[in-house]
């Protein structure tokens, strides 16, 4: 009887070892496909990053309904974006585009204007 315990016992304590083994495997495996997945995830984000940093920039115009209160400064910060040298170029470019004599310009009046996009295709 003591003998067949024993063995019993050996039994279920291999099996017990085995699930805990397996049990084990498993979590490896998952923690190895999570951070997988993970730095996968932040190279293809540092990727769309630096294409977006290197895409070129395409240059677009829109017109516009000028508003109350808005003047060609105002309008120059909404649309100008980082690719003039200053509000002034912006300004004088507007001013030529739309045969301005000076920078007056009134409520309900059309103008158009440049921006930049990014070309996302290339």
């Amino acid at each position: 009887m003591v003998i067949i315990m024993s063995e019993r016992r050996i039994r279920n304590n291999k099996r017990r070892r085995q699930r805990e083994l397996k049990k084990h495997i498993l979590i490896s495996v998952f923690t190895i496909c999570i951070t997988f997945t993970l730095a996968l995830s932040a190279f293809s984000m540092h990727t769309t990053v630096e294409a977006a940093s290197e895409a070129p920039a395409i240059k677009y115009y829109t017109s516009i309904v000028v508003s109350s209160g808005d003047t060609l400064s105002s309008i120059a910060d909404e649309y100008m974006g980082t690719h003039y040298d200053s509000v002034s170029d912006y300004i004088h470019e507007v001013m030529n585009m739309n045969a301005l004599q000076d920078e007056t310009i009134y409520a309900g009046q059309h103008l158009i204007v440049p921006y930049y996009s990014f070309d996302f295709k290339s």
